[in-house]
């Protein structure tokens, strides 16, 4: 598939076609299918957005967008890393003062952080319905998700020599990329924890720390990966993707383990933190199906809802098999984090 700019990409958000049929109408027809923004209400009023820092200024188009569609709508946004923007709604709801109106996460941790505290709304039925049932929850809507991924270099190994178990990586001989300070990756040890164990996960961190090279980030992981410094890697899918869309060449190729947390599937995020429905009306903007075809288009992020194509490059989510888990167990990173620290890998 060929990339769209962002014009093409959402240009659905500006004013065609015919006039919109009632959102209860179009839902009705066929909830199986993406609501076009065209079946949506127009936003009126003003809301206040958490913005957790991610996928550089795509996710900032998708709100120059929304906004230009509805002049009538007045967005005042704070940007910060997701953890930190949780954190600060917790806080503020305990000082007693509430300034955001929505929480936009691209970890679902911060999200189980804020849910957690009790601070979430609980959206419509017939806004979680549009997601595929592994990601329906009460109190928050999955936007885009990402999976957990062992980017691999083309010449020095083929698929059939990696492990389809994460824990059996650390017994291999294989050189491993990895990130250990990057909230992604405490995201998967975390999920390997609440699947495998405290002890388990300290021996892993401990054998696979001694074949491991170790990046600032994962995109840095994946261009380790195919510069050939190390055989694989630990990564979210999307690195890999946006390398091989600008470098189709690249000796690199992606391979998954199975049923465990080398092949979580971890999400951003969006709640509502009062019961206004205009803040109900803006989540529903995020999972149209012109949002969503935009995101899994240029930021290669997975679709969360109904009949939208997979990232060029990436099996659909019937292909993989991810861990069954509750993504806001995710949410209290410290004893991930102690445990890093404590095993010398932080």
């Amino acid at each position: 598939m060929k990339r769209r700019t962002f014009i093409q990409g959402l240009a659905a958000l500006g004013v065609v076609g015919s006039l919109p049929l009632p959102l209860s109408r179009a839902l009705a027809a066929n909830i199986a299918n993406p609501v076009s923004v065209d079946d949506l209400p127009k936003l009126k009023g003003e809301l206040t957005l958490y913005l957790g820092r991610g996928e550089g200024g795509l996710y900032e188009n998708v709100l120059q967008a929304i906004q230009k569609r509805n002049p009538d709508f007045k967005l005042g946004i704070r940007r910060g890393p997701t953890a930190a923007l949780a954190n600060t709604i917790v806080a503020e709801a305990k000082a007693g003062v509430k300034r955001a109106d929505i929480f936009w996460a691209v970890d679902s941790g911060a999200i189980g952080l804020v849910t957690d505290a009790g601070l979430a709304q609980k959206i419509p039925t017939d806004l979680s319905e549009q997601l595929q049932p592994q990601f329906r929850y009460k109190e928050w809507a999955p936007v885009t998700g990402r999976i957990r991924t062992l980017p691999y270099n083309t010449s020095r190994l083929t698929k059939d020599q990696i492990p389809t178990s994460i824990m059996e990586i650390a017994d291999s001989d294989l050189s491993i990329g990895w990130a250990p300070a990057y909230a992604s990756f405490q995201s998967f040890v975390t999920a390997m924890r609440i699947l495998e164990g405290d002890d388990k996960t300290a021996k892993w961190l401990k054998k696979v720390q001694k074949r491991s090279k170790t990046y600032a980030g994962e995109l840095g992981v994946v261009m380790g990966v195919e510069r050939g410094e190390v055989d694989i890697g630990f990564a979210n899918h999307y690195y890999t993707l946006r390398l091989k869309s600008g470098k189709p060449d690249a000796k690199l190729d992606l391979a998954f383990t199975q049923n465990d947390a080398g092949c979580l599937v971890n999400a951003s995020g969006v709640l509502a933190l009062n019961d206004d429905p205009l803040a109900t009306d803006f989540m529903r903007y995020l999972l149209s199906k012109e949002v969503q075809g935009y995101l899994a288009t240029e930021a290669y992020e997975i679709p969360l809802i109904n009949n939208i194509s997979q990232p060029d490059g990436l099996p659909s989510l019937a292909n993989i098999s991810p861990p069954k888990i509750d993504l806001t167990q995710l949410a209290d990173l410290r004893p991930t984090i102690d445990l890093m620290r404590n095993n010398g890998v932080l």
